[in-house]
């Protein structure tokens, strides 16, 4: 459109006023049906937004509860806080304790004697650490806890330097140097601390000195700082014992259990005890109960998010007749639609249960005559009563069997709901080296004939292992093996790990922690060094198996202890970890209602289905209107350019007949007046 506006010079006439005028007339009606008609679509864009936000609000809500951890939620409470904690995971069951706290667990603490300062000046050689248990005067070697060397040179040999080369060989001692402030001018002492509480890991200091005492057993150099429980004081039991290392002692229902941390986790299952103190004689209450709350809440969560999803659609679909206002998308079939569909899950059985609570209704989840959900507080606490898996099985998807070496693991997206035989006919393995039987008569002498190894597992390859050298039963050899080999760095950066075991004939076996075809370990020697003697020898062992078996009468996938199904129970998982060869009985697996509603959801707002239709729709007319405005723009700034030209050629040709005009008039007005005399 042009910005020039020309006002009529020679005819004067208000030409840019009369095509702006023009122009709006033209413009103005239809830039007005345009306007309203995008308005429109951009409202119905908004509503259908709108629902289909509150669809996937539903769905989130909908997806936890497909999960057990909705419903089975456990809680442990202490009666004295201050004696100890306790937390309870999903497997724990409900029960009450008695727990008598008799002892804490403590870490074993020796002290140097005192020193002027904290760079006085100890000595060089080497420290070597090791963990194990006190009795009396013997030690015993911890042997999931190899021992550790510290080299102590002219660059850290004094009280400080000592203190940070332990601290940053990260062995499992932490040192410090201590001011004790006393009077007697040697204040500073030198601690080590185990960091881990426990009657098996007391401490043991043995020093081979640089250029010192031949003995290193003495109270000079560096060996002022071993600390041997078996020798003399002052001959090489040169520390003094702080804190002894001791094992919590605490007694459950009268049944007195040791464990070397405060932290327990291994005695009642599920439950994880946090001591904090002797209890001074007095049993504390420990209640175990199932959190029924969490479960109420999810489902109440459930029915807000329906109810809210369908207040949005009878806000953009209803009349209302106190207002005389209709919604954006009244009469809308794909709303229509939406609300069928899910009324329909929600009042529909699930078949696949069996027993008397089927459906939402059962438990007490009620369709109001509006169509929104309420819960029936008494009829949901009537099947709560029942058990809390009444509840969660109508909601989640599960599977259950009576077996407990078979567990359900998960299902596809097409797993058919049904009762499934299921029958075993290999069970997994672990890949196994088992060495030759050897003559054993109580004890194995580890030298520097017999102390190296490396091993291969799963494909993983081991560092060289390197035994410490003594005298070790069968069980203690085994235990020291397992240890070093799942504290290579590259096994456990691998994930990859082993269990070794001294077995009743004699004979030494390593095995892989995973099962079947992919689980295989291997021994290799190192250099001239051999394990002949302990029955070892270097190759590879057996490989594992992959379990093996059928469900629903049909072949199914081994893979390690999982077994997956075809047909259809197609994509069906179970684990085995052990039991019988044969039939196991029958696993009944379910889609609960929240999976069966995920899934309706999960259609509505796809790709092909009529919501995505409508919005698409919408939004293609909305740029439809866009190019509809361009294509105005342009015609209008068409028509003002061709008014235009029209009214600036009027404007010419009055000017040129204005001039005619004027030209004729002074024509006339020199004429002779008739009559008139010169």
């Amino acid at each position: 459109m042009s910005n020039i506006s020309f006002s009529g010079l020679g005819s004067g006439l208000d030409i840019g006023g009369l095509v702006t005028a023009l122009v709006d007339a033209e413009r103005t009606p239809k830039t007005n049906r345009l306007d309203f008609k995008e308005a429109q679509l951009q409202a119905r864009l908004s509503a259908f937004g709108t629902v289909k936000g509150s669809l996937s609000s539903l769905q989130s809500t909908v997806n936890q509860l497909k999960s057990s951890s909705s419903f089975q939620s456990v809680d442990a409470n202490s009666d004295d806080t201050d004696i100890f904690t306790a937390v309870a995971s999903s497997n724990a069951s409900a029960g009450k304790y008695q727990i008598k706290v008799d002892t804490l667990a403590q870490a074993h603490s020796l002290s140097s004697s005192g020193f002027i300062d904290a760079k006085s000046v100890i000595g060089t050689g080497t420290l070597t650490f090791s963990f194990g248990t006190l009795n009396g005067g013997s030690f015993t070697t911890n042997a999931d806890k190899p021992t550790k060397g510290v080299v102590i040179d002219s660059s850290n040999n004094s009280l400080e330097g000592i203190r940070d080369a332990v601290n940053a060989a990260n062995i499992g001692v932490t040192a410090a140097v201590i001011n004790t402030g006393s009077a007697d001018g040697i204040p500073y002492k030198l601690v080590f601390t185990s960091d881990d509480t426990g009657a098996a890991n007391s401490l043991k200091v043995t020093v081979a000195e640089e250029g010192g005492s031949p003995t290193n057993t003495d109270t000079s150099g560096l060996s002022q700082i071993a600390y041997d429980p078996e020798a003399g004081v002052g001959s090489g039991q040169n520390l003094s014992e702080i804190n002894t290392a001791q094992d919590a002692d605490i007694a459950i229902n009268g049944l007195q259990v040791f464990r070397a941390s405060n932290t327990i986790t291994d005695v009642i299952e599920g439950i994880t005890l946090d001591l904090k103190k002797v209890s001074a004689g007095q049993g504390i209450a420990l209640n175990v109960s199932t959190n029924e709350a969490l479960a109420k809440n999810n489902v109440n969560a459930f029915i807000a998010e329906y109810n809210s999803l369908l207040e949005i659609v009878n806000q953009v679909s209803n009349y209302d007749a106190e207002s005389e206002q209709s919604g954006i998308l009244i009469g809308d079939s794909a709303i229509r639609s939406i609300v069928s569909r899910l009324r329909n899950e929600i009042t529909n059985e699930v078949k696949s249960i069996v027993g008397d609570y089927k459906s939402l209704a059962s438990i007490g989840i009620q369709t109001e005559r509006d169509g929104s959900l309420t819960l029936d507080s008494d009829k949901y606490k009537n099947a709560l009563d029942k058990g809390i898996n009444v509840i969660e099985k109508l909601f989640s998807v599960s599977g259950t069997i009576n077996d407990n070496d078979i567990s359900y693991v998960s299902s596809r997206s097409d797993t058919q709901p049904g009762s499934y035989a299921v029958n075993i006919s290999q069970l997994a393995t672990q890949g196994t080296v088992t060495g030759a039987t050897f003559s054993y008569s109580g004890s194995i002498v580890i030298d520097g004939n017999n102390d190296t190894f490396s091993v291969q597992i799963d494909g993983v390859q081991s560092a060289t292992i390197t035994l410490t050298q003594g005298s070790y039963t069968g069980a203690e050899l085994a235990l020291q093996m397992q240890s070093l080999i799942n504290s290579d760095d590259t096994l456990k950066d691998k994930g990859s790990s082993a269990f070794v075991k001294f077995n009743t004939d004699n004979t030494f076996s390593i095995s892989s922690d995973t099962y079947g075809s992919a689980s295989k370990i291997s021994i290799g020697a190192v250099g001239s060094n051999t394990l002949s003697t302990l029955g070892l020898s270097v190759g590879a062992g057996v490989i594992g198996v992959d379990v093996g078996g059928t469900i629903n009468g049909q072949p199914a996938i081994g893979s390690g202890q999982f077994l997956t199904a075809g047909g259809v129970a197609n994509g069906l998982k179970l684990e085995i970890t052990g039991g019988t060869l044969g039939d196991r009985g029958f696993l009944d697996f379910s889609r609960g209602v929240a999976d069966s509603l995920s899934s309706v959801i999960t259609d509505i707002l796809g790709s092909s289905s009529s919501l995505k239709a409508k919005i698409d729709g919408l939004e293609n007319g909305i740029d439809n209107i866009t190019d509809q405005r361009e294509q105005l723009n342009r015609r209008v700034a068409a028509i003002e350019e061709r008014i235009r030209s029209q009214f600036v050629a009027l404007d010419g040709l009055l000017n040129r007949l204005n001039s005619t005009g004027s030209f004729l008039q002074s024509q006339l007005d020199s004429l002779p007046t008739i009559g008139s005399k010169k």
